[in-house]
């Protein structure tokens, strides 16, 4: 991490991980599916620990999940001191990703193969999130109609 990606505490700048980020998963999604991809969401992003000038920063990206057209990646990223060695494990998150085409549509992507009990516990998880945030959708869009209908009485 360079000083010039340092917030006013002098660690590296939120701001700029999660372009970082932004820019690893596009890789990793690319890399996967073959398509150019854009973002559609960045869930659960947790800063466990600042990372500081001149540590060395380790991003790991892996598919967890593929739709029709999407994709959920999930990063962890390290930050080790260089002259001690020692490594932290300083934020993970998931993005989710979808294909386009050549006219800026989604298209289809190919299926995720499970092929590791680890591979199989975070396409569980990654179900799971994605249960999750559909209920969560629906309960917001439930309350807001509730909402809007007592309004106009």
């Amino acid at each position: 991490m360079t000083p010039e990606k340092a917030n006013f505490t002098g660690d590296m700048h939120g701001g700029y991980l999660l372009q970082f980020l932004d820019e690893v998963a596009y890789t990793c999604a690319v890399r996967y599916c073959g398509h150019y991809v854009v973002t559609l969401s960045v869930d659960h992003v947790l800063f466990k620990q600042p990372i500081h000038v001149g540590e060395l920063v380790t991003c790991y990206a892996n598919i967890n999940y593929v739709g029709r057209t999407s994709m959920e990646i999930g990063m962890k990223v390290t930050a080790e001191n260089l002259e001690t060695h020692n490594i932290r494990h300083t934020n993970s998150c998931y993005f989710t990703m979808v294909a386009i085409d050549d006219h800026k549509k989604p298209t289809a992507v190919k299926p995720l193969e499970i092929k590791t009990n680890l591979d199989r516990r975070r396409h569980e998880e990654a179900v799971m999130r994605k249960e999750m945030a559909r209920t969560f959708a629906e309960e917001h869009k439930r309350r807001k109609t509730l909402l809007k209908s007592q309004f106009e009485k």
